[in-house]
């Protein structure tokens, strides 16, 4: 008899996941949260977004439920936060067509552009500074840019985690995709729980809004 190898285990937790998406009726207030970076180049700058979304998974006890999606090509986990339920996405796609998972998990989900929260990271901010910007342009990040495109629409709120920009613009893409120094990573713990407060917060907060148009 054949054992169950990883492929087989794969299969079984994307099927389950299908169906946990397909067969929840959920009456409450739903929420995209993707995390934007390269797929298979965890630890680099440009993928601290992911990074945030693994620190979120691990506060809502999630971290162990990730499973692959292929209708979106992601990572997806769904978590609770009170009364409403948080859609986590790691797009298994590289960062300059990553739009393409964020909008197709959207559809999936039925959720608009407002109801959809990009982390990413900003090159004009600091390693260890975070903004929370509520739509608007790409600002050069092409993740985003993909995002508007896919979306139709720039109204999505983003939180920006600050990687700080070298000295020489021939450094940059150097800089986005190579991994923290040893000096950064001492900040980076600190980082991802203050991004984890203030992304939560704001959803929290978002969530007890009543619905518009009442």
């Amino acid at each position: 008899m054949l054992r169950p190898g990883p492929f087989r285990s794969g299969m079984r937790r994307s099927w389950a996941l299908r169906q946990r998406v397909s067969e929840a009726r959920f009456s409450g207030k739903r929420w995209l949260v993707a995390g934007l970076g390269n797929h298979g180049m965890p630890g680099t700058r440009h993928s601290v977004g992911m990074a945030v979304l693994g620190q979120v998974a691990r506060r809502l006890g999630v971290a162990e439920s990730w499973a692959r999606d292929p209708r979106c090509a992601a990572d997806l986990a769904l978590a609770p936060l009170g009364d409403a339920q948080l859609v986590l996405l790691r797009p298994r796609r590289l960062m300059n067509i990553n739009g393409h998972s964020v909008a197709q998990a959207a559809e999936l989900f039925g959720l608009t552009a407002e109801e959809i929260y990009l982390v990413h990271d900003e090159l004009d901010k600091p390693l260890g500074k975070l903004a929370l910007k509520l739509g608007g342009s790409a600002r050069g990040h092409n993740g985003v840019r993909s995002c508007i495109s896919c979306l139709k629409s720039s109204a999505m709120p983003r939180l920006r985690v600050g990687i700080g920009r070298p000295t020489h613009p021939n450094m940059i893409p150097d800089h986005v995709l190579g991994c923290f120094s040893p000096e950064e990573q001492e900040l980076l713990s600190p980082l991802l729980d203050q991004a984890t407060d203030l992304l939560l917060d704001h959803i929290r907060a978002r969530s007890q809004e009543p619905p518009s148009g009442l």
